[in-house]
């Protein structure tokens, strides 16, 4: 039945080693401010011989603030690139394992820009966090202790940040929303008018496709300003609260100093060391607030992404059965059975007869064009896990312990030719690495169609493209049977492979097909073609119904 991919809430990792190294390279600052208040102070009373040892506790905290600060960037960076890895082997690998995957230009946009978008927030917020919630509130206790005066003003001015921060903060994740939809939509449009390509310009519509782009490039150009909008204003505003409580500490200790203000203290009045040392720490007062706010954008940001990931996890796809082992093929199937089959379609069930095809037997499932002919193949091969019912092989059922070995021993046509860029051999070699030239022109004559590929400009050499460039909708059919033949499966699972054809060359199809059924093969086809359906020892056709609410 219909499998769901587990579903988690994603979250920002976070390192607390490197959190508290950042935190604590931030808290040496105090004593860096307090040797340079010294050196001031001793300067301005004459004492410069004080000055040497003072300058070298300076070079050894800043040295030990520069090795922390090394550390934590070198682990958070580590940490960053092992994340935004981890989810993309996540997405492909879930999605090579889905029956039907999402729309390539979304995936495309989540791999390669939007996961990208998780490694500032890494980077910056949580670090940012735990700064916030320890750096201001020691450097106030420090500020109290020298002054009340001078600890009451980053006490009114430090709340101003978060405040503001906290009143932008769903604006700028709705807005980072915003441009990662229109992103996803305009990557979906760019694939879909690109494999329609051709059709567009037999119809003339190149003129309202661009106006398409046009409109929607505008529209993404819009959102990202909108997003840039918010972050600039965040910004302008933080520097002002933080420049304000910066200059309303100068102030208070000019002041104090020229003996203008007399209040403020705990009793003695306010010393030169006191005043630059106030003064050296209210900017970092401020600074642990001010990266909070500028990473709380790229929360937003990786809140969008994850919020994206989370709706992916949740979504509800078909899963290819297997483990996706390398898996060496199953021993030869003498037989193969349905019972009570039934496949979820969308809002239908298609439900398909019991059967039971032996080697040396051929099965052919007829219907109408979307009956589900093509979905019972899936089932068959487990690349399609049913919804009712069993599919039994030599008494075993199929599941994921034993898909990948039963998978390994088949030969599969399917109903629309793909290739992989390159030639025709190694395209025909896909199934069966190890194939010679000689065996590789046997299974292509056997498809009736090796004349046309010895007349391709490099013959078994000439590159077909993804669509098989230069061959014929039946020829490239054809090709597909060759490369399934080639593989040397003793279960063919065949899908219209007379379509396209002339009736000379479908006749010589027949034939071969019935030529593999009596040395032993079993066929399982799916066709329109009356004569094949009749050569065929078993006949099933798929019945629709709608599925239960």
């Amino acid at each position: 039945m219909t499998r769901k991919t587990k579903t988690s809430a994603a979250k920002l990792p976070r390192d607390p080693a490197a959190e508290a190294a950042l935190v604590l390279s931030s808290l040496l600052w105090l004593g860096q401010a307090a040797l340079i208040a010294s050196c001031v102070a001793g300067a301005i009373a004459g004492d410069l011989a004080g000055l040497l040892p003072l300058g070298a506790g300076l070079l050894a905290l800043g040295g030990m603030r520069a090795g922390l600060d090394f550390f934590a960037s070198g682990r958070l960076s580590a940490m960053a690139r092992r994340t935004v890895a981890a989810y993309r082997t996540e997405v492909l690998n879930t999605e090579s394992r889905r029956h039907q995957s999402q729309s390539p230009a979304v995936l495309a946009g989540l791999l390669a820009e939007k996961l990208e978008m998780l490694r500032p927030a890494i980077l910056r917020y949580g670090p940012a966090g735990l700064r916030v919630r320890t750096v201001p509130l020691v450097l106030l206790v420090v500020a109290f202790w020298q002054s009340w005066a001078a600890g009451l003003i980053l006490l009114v001015a430090g709340p101003l940040i978060p405040l503001f921060s906290a009143l932008v903060g769903m604006a700028a994740q709705q807005a980072s929303a915003r441009q990662l939809d229109q992103m996803a939509s305009l990557g979906t449009m760019l694939s879909e008018r690109v494999s329609a390509l051709l059709d567009l310009r037999v119809l003339g519509a190149q003129t309202r496709v661009l106006d398409q782009f046009r409109t929607s490039a505008d529209t993404l150009r819009k959102r990202t300003m909108e997003v840039l909008r918010i972050a600039f204003l965040t910004s302008t505003v933080l520097e002002l609260f933080s420049s304000l409580g910066v200059a309303m500490m100068a102030v208070y200790v000019g002041f104090s100093l020229l003996g203008e203000i007399g209040f403020g203290t705990w009793g003695a009045p306010l010393s030169i060391w006191s005043g630059v040392f106030l003064l050296l720490i209210a900017p970092d007062f401020f600074a642990p607030l001010r990266e909070m706010s500028a990473a709380w954008h790229d929360r937003a940001s990786a809140n969008a992404v994850l919020a994206e990931l989370a709706q992916w996890r949740e979504a509800q796809a078909d899963t290819i059965l297997g483990n996706a082992d390398a898996a060496k093929p199953a021993a030869a199937a003498s037989e193969l059975s349905l019972k009570g089959v039934r496949i979820r379609r969308g809002d239908q069930i298609i439900s398909y007869p019991d059967v039971t095809v032996a080697a040396g037997q051929a099965l052919a499932v007829s219907g109408a064009s979307g009956a589900g002919k093509s979905t019972l193949l899936a089932a068959i091969a487990g690349l399609l896990p049913v919804a009712g019912g069993q599919v039994v092989v030599n008494g075993t059922l199929l599941t994921d312990e034993t898909a990948d070995a039963w998978r390994a021993g088949l030969g599969w046509m399917p109903q629309s030719p793909h290739f992989l860029e390159g030639s025709v051999l190694a395209n025909l070699r896909l199934g069966a690495p190890d194939a010679d030239r000689s065996a590789a022109m046997r299974a292509l004559e056997d498809a009736g169609v090796a004349a046309q590929v010895v007349a391709l400009p490099k013959g078994l050499g000439t590159s077909l493209g993804t669509s098989g460039a230069g061959l014929s909708g039946g020829e490239a059919r054809r090709i597909t049977l060759a490369r399934a033949l080639l593989a040397g499966g003793k279960v063919l699972l065949v899908d219209e492979p007379t379509a396209d054809l002339d009736e000379e060359t479908a006749q010589a199809v027949r034939q071969h097909l019935q030529g593999l059924r009596a040395s032993g093969a079993m066929l399982v086809i799916a066709s329109h073609d009356p004569a094949l359906i009749a050569a065929c020892d078993l006949q099933i056709a798929p019945e629709l119904a709608e599925a239960a609410a």
